[in-house]
């Protein structure tokens, strides 16, 4: 399972020109996954997406999380993550997670984040256009 985190001032995802959710400040997830993934990592996860420290405190230091900012999170699924371009141009996404499994990923990720923080989701398997507004710019990467 692999997050792209990136804390935003303010983000949105469309499908087809029709707004689906959109957040002010909060964080945007990437969220991918792969064979071998399980609850246990989706628990793990949302435990450090809900405790990462990566917004400022009084004194400018990344030292809040979003429990402490009272953000959103808008999560959006995104398979490429496990894109492999290693050999060649073209990125082989074998490594991703089928749809039919990985949409139950998703929604059980989005559920158990949903316990700590106010999870909005984009729409699986759609083409979506996301819009980020990133501040810092901040972004990290992770993975279990």
């Amino acid at each position: 399972m692999r997050i792209v985190v990136q804390r935003s001032k303010y983000s949105k995802v469309e499908v087809a020109g029709k707004l689906v959710n959109e957040i002010d400040s909060g964080l945007v997830l990437l969220v991918g996954f792969t064979e071998g993934d399980s609850e246990k990592e989706i628990g793990q996860l949302a435990r450090k997406v809900a405790n990462l420290r990566i917004f400022d405190d009084e004194a400018g230091v990344m030292n809040k999380s979003i429990l402490d900012v009272g953000g959103k999170v808008l999560s959006i699924s995104q398979f490429t993550l496990y894109g492999d371009a290693t050999k060649g141009n073209r990125p082989s996404y074998i490594k991703a997670l089928q749809s039919d499994e990985a949409i139950k990923l998703y929604e059980k990720f989005n559920a158990e984040l949903n316990k700590y923080v106010e999870t909005l989701p984009g729409i699986f398997g759609a083409d979506m256009q996301v819009s980020i507004h990133n501040d810092g710019p901040i972004t990290i990467l992770l993975e279990a």
